[in-house]
């Protein structure tokens, strides 16, 4: 099973999305305040396990609503996705990935191990 880990960035905190083999498959932009982070990771359980897939590595792609991943080619021409919100905001991001179909599986895995993710929170006191 997945977990999202909460951990401190240098301006704020953040999450992972780790996958049940602990591989981070999704990271999120760093938040001034952990109650806005744990909306991210909420945002995430609601929105991904039903978005959509819009791949913009292909000319004249099929625009998709929100919530969606975007596909999309990095500066070394690797493949990386974002997930957006209903709202349209960026909410997950993805490390990059040498074929479109190793990708893919990044995404499905988004899908199920958000859907059933635990909360770890590695900022607190032990």
């Amino acid at each position: 099973m997945g977990k999202f880990v909460i951990k401190a960035a240098k301006t704020g905190v953040m999450f992972n999305l780790k996958a049940s083999n602990g591989e981070i498959i999704a990271t999120s932009e760093v938040y001034t305040a952990k109650p806005a982070c744990k909306k991210g990771i909420a945002s995430v359980i609601k929105n991904a396990p039903v978005a959509g897939v819009e791949d913009q590595t292909q000319e004249g792609f099929e625009k998709v609503k929100h919530p969606k991943f975007e596909i999309y080619n990095d500066k070394a021409g690797e493949f990386r996705f974002r997930l957006k919100a209903r709202n349209g905001e960026i909410i997950a991001a993805s490390e990059s990935y040498k074929s479109m179909k190793s990708c893919l599986n990044g995404i499905e895995s988004v899908k199920k191990n958000a859907a059933e993710g635990n909360i770890e929170d590695t900022t607190e006191e032990k």
